[in-house]
C-alpha cells in the first residue's frame, strides 16, 4: 500500500497553508489557513472493506511548564507524546483520494460541531479539544482536521505523520466522541495494510532561520 500527497514533499516542510497556526514576529503566532492536505493511496490489500485516517504529531512535550513561555525553550531531551490532529473512520472502500480543503478550510473557533465528514465518514475528536479545554474563547469539540501548531519556543522541529489504514471491517467499532487512541485500539487486529507520509513544521524563529 502506498500513500502520497501533492501538498508537500514526503519528509519535507509542511507549508503554513495546512497549519492551524503560523509564526508571527509581533505576537509569536497567528491563526493560519488550516486547510487539510490532499492525499491519495493505491495498492490496496485484498479484502479491504473501509479505510481509516489518522494524523498525529509524536513530538509534543509531555510536560507543559515551558510551553510558549517567554525567554526559554522547551528542552530537546524532554520526553514526547502523541498529539492527534486528524481522526477519520468509515472512509468507503472505493475511495482512493481526499482533495485539498475537502475536510477543513479555515480555523473554526470552538471546533467543528458535526462529527459527520465527507464520503459518509465519521470524524473523531482531535487533541485541540483537550488543549483548549480551559480557554474560554477557544474551547469546544474539535472534530476532524486541525493542522500543525507546535509550541513557538520548542527546541525541536515537529513531525506530522499522515497514515491511511486498510481495514477488514466496513465500520470501525468506535462511537460518540471517539479519539485517536480509541481508533488505534479498535483497528489493531483489523488492519490489512497501512501507508504513511510525514511532514515537518516549526514556529520557532530560531529554527525557521
Amino acid at each position: 500500500m502506498r500513500l502520497s500527497t501533492s501538498s508537500f514533499e514526503d519528509g519535507g516542510v509542511i507549508p503554513s497553508r495546512y497549519a492551524f497556526a503560523k509564526a508571527d514576529p509581533a505576537t509569536h503566532i497567528v491563526l493560519s489557513d488550516n486547510v487539510n492536505p490532499a492525499l491519495s493511496w493505491e495498492d490496496v490489500p485484498d479484502g479491504t472493506k473501509s479505510f481509516a485516517l489518522i494524523c498525529h504529531d509524536p513530538d509534543v512535550p509531555s510536560v507543559g511548564a515551558d510551553v510558549n513561555q517567554e525567554d526559554r525553550e522547551v528542552p530537546a531531551d524532554l520526553p514526547r507524546v502523541d498529539f492527534f490532529h486528524w481522526v477519520v473512520v468509515d472512509l468507503p472502500v472505493d475511495l482512493r483520494s481526499i482533495d485539498e480543503a475537502e475536510f477543513a478550510d479555515g480555523v473554526v473557533v470552538g471546533g467543528r460541531r458535526a462529527p459527520e465528514g465527507p464520503h459518509d465518514s465519521r470524524q473523531g475528536l482531535n487533541d485541540f479539544t483537550d488543549w483548549f479545554a480551559e480557554d474560554a474563547e477557544m474551547k469546544g469539540n474539535y472534530y476532524g482536521y486541525d493542522g500543525p501548531a507546535p509550541p513557538w519556543n520548542d527546541s525541536i522541529v515537529h513531525h506530522y505523520v499522515f497514515t491511511v489504514f486498510a481495514l477488514s471491517m466496513s465500520s470501525v467499532l468506535v462511537y460518540g466522541n471517539f479519539t485517536g487512541h480509541d481508533v488505534r485500539t479498535a483497528i489493531k487486529r483489523r488492519t490489512l495494510g497501512k501507508a504513511s507520509v510525514t511532514g515537518t513544521y516549526t514556529q520557532n524563529p530560531r529554527l525557521l532561520g
